[in-house]
């Protein structure tokens, strides 16, 4: 049996704000090691390009960075700020992003492969024509987002927070959600049957909007009764 090559570390850079050169230098990453970059700045570089493949970034700040057509595939994002930063076309199959401020960024065409998103800000984030097979979301802020056409089909959903997010197209059959708010979500033509929301804040949906998505999935009675009382139908 082959003995799997042990991963050995690669201390890159620390507290510095680095350019393109700088990361540029570090990569690519030898195959069986790990590269750490931590508590550096990179803000608004453009790092289009890179093949920057299972680099760790370990609370960096990356706001509005540039990464077009890059490779991220297997990279770790612990604690990082990259508001608005533009990850169209990136591959980030196997990514994994925890506590991270994701906010305004674009996933444009992306492939987000298996990619985990953990306790981040997303709001508003763009996943348009992103790849998401595999995609996962975990107690993630994702107020606003652009998500439509995604499948969470039969996933377990903790704690999402998709007040006002666009979910049109989105497949929600068979998920189970536990905590979390729809309130205000833009809903035309997502699926919900068999859907478990009875742990879901749906304030603010239309009548309209719970007839055409959420047919066949199941509800709480407190939940029913906020919804007849919408109509103007008072609960005894």
């Amino acid at each position: 049996m082959t003995t799997p090559t042990p991963l050995i570390a690669l201390h890159g850079p620390t507290d510095r704000t680095l350019g393109r050169d700088d990361l540029a230098a570090c990569l690519p990453v030898p195959v069986g090691h790990t590269l750490t970059i931590s508590r550096c700045r990179l803000d608004g570089e453009d790092l289009s390009g890179l093949d920057a493949r299972g680099v760790h970034f370990v609370d960096c700040s990356l706001q509005s960075t540039r990464w077009a057509k890059a490779n991220l595939a297997e990279s770790m994002w612990q604690g990082c700020k990259a508001g608005q930063a533009d990850f169209r076309q990136v591959d980030l199959t196997d990514a994994r992003f925890v506590q991270c401020d994701l906010n305004n960024t674009s996933w444009l065409r992306a492939k987000l492969a298996a990619t985990r998103f953990e306790a981040s800000k997303l709001t508003g984030a763009g996943f348009g024509g992103a790849e998401t097979l595999g995609l996962v979301f975990v107690e993630c802020l994702l107020v606003g987002a652009d998500l439509r056409g995604l499948s969470f089909r039969k996933q377990r959903l903790e704690q999402l927070q998709m007040a006002d997010a666009d979910v049109s197209g989105c497949d929600f059959r068979d998920a189970v959600f536990k905590g979390g708010s729809l309130r205000n979500a833009h809903l035309k033509n997502a699926q919900f049957a068999g859907a478990d929301v009875r742990s879901v804040d749906l304030g603010g949906l239309s009548l309209n909007d719970l007839v055409q998505s959420f047919k066949g999935a199941v509800i709480s009675h407190d939940q029913a009764a906020t919804l007849v009382e919408a109509l103007g139908v008072r609960v005894g």
